[in-house]
């Protein structure tokens, strides 16, 4: 277990995101879903990320209704606040739109006063059937950053001197903004996701000096950047939309390396996130058993170190990006 900054919360080196049983683009049904998370207990997997974005709610509801026997001092739990769940019109359709298949019975609100915020975790705390979460992270507050520092953020930090919360922080698919987080505020750890894989390095240059400096942590999502680097193929996606030709050849030719040094590219892409000193857990999104047990064997699978070594002589890595073997001398 990996400490999440100075804050105490504990958290697994793979974690499970629960987007997917909260029914991101295709509907999973309530057994599945439990499936999912019985599958990360049993791979070791403690740390367990959701938020109200998901299935606007049922991402949450699932996930506490799978985690309700278990002993709650074994495992993290972390939700998002910023975007409020209020109720719509019943004949409003699908929350496809917003990626979800699922009805669309309440409609999100931006919303990242200190107000806000507290109404949005009473309301996930709810939804979890939990007395408490161990993070709660402000979600995606591109768009409204004024915001979510002058109100959003100190209401975290209230929450968390009160004992409400263990660790703050933010999560976004961006670089810039949560190094501003870690810069100039206290949180404790940031959420990260798409900016820190084998085919995006930005995040070395800018959040993880940061991080390090500060004595903060990084939970890395998006190892796969949405699928391309699972399974790279025509109409695979990066970043939630069809890959371009030139990202995916380079996928293609990541593969063919891996497939050369007897690894896969799952296994690399877990692996590489997972190797610098400021994360401290990588963040897998899974929707079914079979899912969830694949990542957890190929988390757990060493990569040999001349895969790293090509990667760095074909310029396909940065020459100071740790990587997760010793370099021979």
């Amino acid at each position: 277990m990996n400490a999440l900054g100075r804050s105490g919360v504990e958290v697994s080196a793979l974690s499970f995101g629960a987007a997917g049983i909260g029914n991101l683009f295709t509907a999973v049904s309530d057994e599945q879903a439990r499936e999912a998370v019985d599958a990360a207990w049993a791979g070791g997997i403690r740390y367990f990320d959701t938020a109200p974005h998901y299935g606007i709610g049922l991402s949450e509801r699932r996930l506490g209704a799978a985690l309700r026997d278990r002993p709650r001092a074994e495992y993290s739990v972390s939700t998002k606040a910023g975007r409020r769940l209020e109720p719509a019109d019943p004949a409003a359709g699908d929350d496809l739109d917003d990626g979800f298949a699922v009805p669309a019975t309440h409609r999100r609100v931006w919303d990242f006063s200190a107000d806000g915020i507290r109404r949005s975790l009473d309301a996930s705390l709810e939804r979890l059937g939990l007395d408490r979460v161990d993070t709660v992270y402000l979600h995606d507050p591109d768009d409204h950053a004024e915001q979510a520092f002058r109100e959003g953020y100190p209401a975290l930090e209230k929450l968390r001197a009160e004992g409400v919360v263990g660790a703050i922080g933010a999560g976004m698919n961006q670089t810039e903004m949560l190094t501003r987080f870690l810069r100039d505020t206290d949180v404790d750890v940031v959420l990260c996701a798409g900016r820190y894989t084998l085919l995006d390095h930005r995040a070395l240059t800018d959040l993880l000096p940061a991080a390090r400096e500060r004595g903060r942590s990084v939970v890395i999502g998006g190892a796969f950047n949405s699928g391309l680097l699972a399974d790279p193929k025509p109409g695979a996606t990066y970043d939630y939309a069809t890959a371009p030709p030139g990202l995916l050849k380079r996928a293609l030719r990541l593969r063919a390396i891996a497939e050369r040094h007897g690894t896969t590219l799952r296994a690399a892409a877990l692996a590489f996130p997972a190797a610098h000193p400021a994360v401290a857990s990588v963040l897998v999104g899974a929707r079914s058993s079979h899912e969830v047990r694949d990542c957890v064997e190929q988390f757990a699978t060493p990569v040999p170190a001349a895969f790293w070594q090509e990667l760095r002589a074909e310029h396909l890595l940065p020459s100071d990006a740790p990587v997760p073997v010793q370099e021979p001398s």
